[in-house]
């Protein structure tokens, strides 16, 4: 936002998030039309609000999300090489019950490309997958807990994937109150880095990737835009394993 106003755009955060409006294309498009924009940029968008976006002559960049196969333009992070290794590596460690946490937009009406390719990597491992390994909790905190619950009643994984930073924190503050702790009962890995990462102590184990390219993508396409030229590129940023202290051989 900064970036572009320095160049002379007027930029500004809407007036409601997409998890405000329930991810309802709806509540969103009812919320869009309403306001006055020459261009929209969709933050980590569901399949069906990206392809809404894209049927509207108002341009639209999607900034993550599942925008692939969408004629939008739009940048995303390469994660499926690091989730690879970070999985390999769970696996070196003696680890058989892995779970990967997502908000719901990232597994209905199916899983997206990154998240089959997690069930494809354990299944390239010869273990067996299903809802258990990606469970659909929805995407509001009560959800988080119950599935947290439900997965650490009777068959708890002895590793946890979490997509987003927030969802890392309230997994750890959950553990913590049950006296599981990382990595000696349970190996946990977040998807995204954090300046917050680097006060921690074990270091967090987290897939790392640079915010640069994604802002000079955006800046970029919003020029073109204020030219006149259609851009739907879609871009990607590269991404790495970062192995931290989360992580450690399978409780015996």
């Amino acid at each position: 936002m900064h970036r572009l106003r320095e160049k002379g755009y007027s930029a500004a955060f809407a007036k409601y998030s997409l998890q405000d409006l329930n991810m309802d294309v709806r509540r969103v498009a009812a919320y869009v039309q309403s306001e006055k924009a020459d261009a929209w940029m969709i933050c980590a968008g569901s399949r069906e609000i990206l392809e809404w976006f894209a049927r509207q002559p108002t341009p639209a960049f999607a900034q993550f999300g599942r925008h692939q196969g969408v004629s939008l333009a739009g940048i995303r992070v390469d994660k499926i090489p690091a989730m690879k290794l970070a999985v390999r590596r769970l696996h070196e460690l003696g680890h058989r019950r892995m779970v990967l946490m997502v908000r719901s937009e990232s597994v209905k009406p199916h899983p997206g490309v990154f998240e089959q390719a997690f069930l494809d990597e354990l299944n390239a491992l010869g273990l067996a997958t299903g809802e258990y390994n990606l469970p659909d909790w929805g995407s509001d905190g009560a959800g988080f807990h119950r599935c947290l619950d439900a997965l650490f009643k009777h068959t708890p994984p002895t590793a946890l994937f979490l997509s987003e930073v927030p969802l890392f924190i309230a997994a750890q503050q959950y553990l913590a109150r049950r006296g599981i702790v990382a990595p000696r009962d349970v190996s946990l890995v977040c998807h995204d880095p954090d300046s917050a990462f680097s006060w921690c102590e074990p270091p967090v184990s987290h897939i790392r990737w640079d915010t640069r390219p994604v802002v000079k993508r955006m800046v970029q396409w919003v020029d073109h835009i204020a030219r006149g030229k259609e851009d739907r590129r879609q871009s990607l940023v590269k991404a790495e394993f970062a192995e931290g202290g989360t992580i450690g051989p399978v409780a015996k």
